[in-house]
């Protein structure tokens, strides 16, 4: 770990990759101030945009991504927040780990050394899609007294096991992300993005490449399981919850997700949204950004 290029596998796979990276972020549609944040784990980047004097709202981006995956969220959600977009420490992007995460409770300890060294106190808005929806919610289980409110959009099991159907795939891209593998997942994921037309099918177009470049140029890294939450865990979510779904979600039911939530933790406010799948944020950001907006702002 102690190479210059880590957790890159060599110098030429580093320049590759941020190269790749760096273009993308010259998009980035509002000011920001870029950070690299020290914590046992390693450096974290965090992408800061929004005025100093709004309420914090911290985006933890789904397994693959990184920061700039919220491009269609930012300029709303910073007219009203400051914005705190992360690199994942364990993911593809500029964030630098020291060492492994190797279990749920490593994101949880992660996640409050990161807002510490951030100055954030016990107001935190916090926001997480797929992957990051999950650790959104171990988190709020760990340390609700830091929490204002919290989202959930389209979280990696949390609520319900994601189908095999789903699970064989995306294991497979994960250990070979080969071209072809990697756009017959992501095109299905995506299937609404894509009827879209050829703007949006180009920001799918673009995620594959992204995925298959990283799987050449990071280091393998040991993938943790997401899990799901007990009917007791649900309860215990005493803070304001949103979740929100694709009503053509490819992971799992989403009106057997809903249900579930209705029945054992009915303080969890859910939303399916239409034509989406596991684009939402892409498909339907017009809608998924009022959607969070609104109930940010309720009293």
């Amino acid at each position: 770990m102690n190479a210059s290029y880590h957790p890159f596998k060599s110098k030429k796979a580093k320049e590759e990759y941020l190269t790749f990276y760096d273009e993308r972020a010259k998009l980035w549609p509002v000011p920001s101030k870029n950070k690299y944040i020290e914590t046992s784990y390693g450096q974290t980047f965090v992408r800061i945009s929004g005025s100093e004097d709004k309420p914090p709202l911290i985006l933890l981006p789904g397994d693959t991504e990184n920061s700039l995956s919220w491009m269609p969220q930012i300029k709303a959600f910073s007219e009203y927040y400051k914005t705190y977009a992360l690199d994942h420490i364990y993911d593809n992007g500029r964030s630098i780990y020291s060492r492994p995460l190797k279990e749920p409770r490593d994101f949880v300890n992660w996640l409050n050394e990161l807002f510490d060294s951030l100055n954030l106190k016990n107001d935190i808005n916090l926001l997480g899609f797929s992957y990051g929806g999950w650790q959104t919610s171990i988190y709020a289980l760990a340390h609700p007294e830091r929490l204002h409110k919290i989202i959930l959009i389209a979280p990696s099991a949390t609520v319900m096991q994601p189908r095999i159907g789903y699970l064989i795939p995306a294991i497979i891209v994960h250990f070979f992300p080969i071209y072809f593998i990697t756009k017959k997942l992501v095109y299905w994921e995506r299937k609404c993005l894509i009827k879209q037309g050829e703007v949006s099918k180009a920001i799918a177009d673009q995620m594959i490449e992204e995925i298959v470049l990283a799987g050449k140029c990071f280091k393998k890294r040991k993938y943790v399981n997401p899990t799901v939450l007990t009917d007791n865990d649900l309860q215990k979510l005493k803070i304001p919850v949103l979740y929100l779904i694709g009503e053509k979600e490819v992971l799992y039911s989403p009106n057997k997700v809903v249900r579930r939530l209705n029945d054992v933790a009915p303080q969890i406010k859910t939303i399916i949204i239409p034509d989406a799948s596991h684009d939402i944020t892409h498909s339907q950001a017009a809608i998924v950004n009022k959607k969070i907006l609104d109930f940010l702002q309720e009293k």
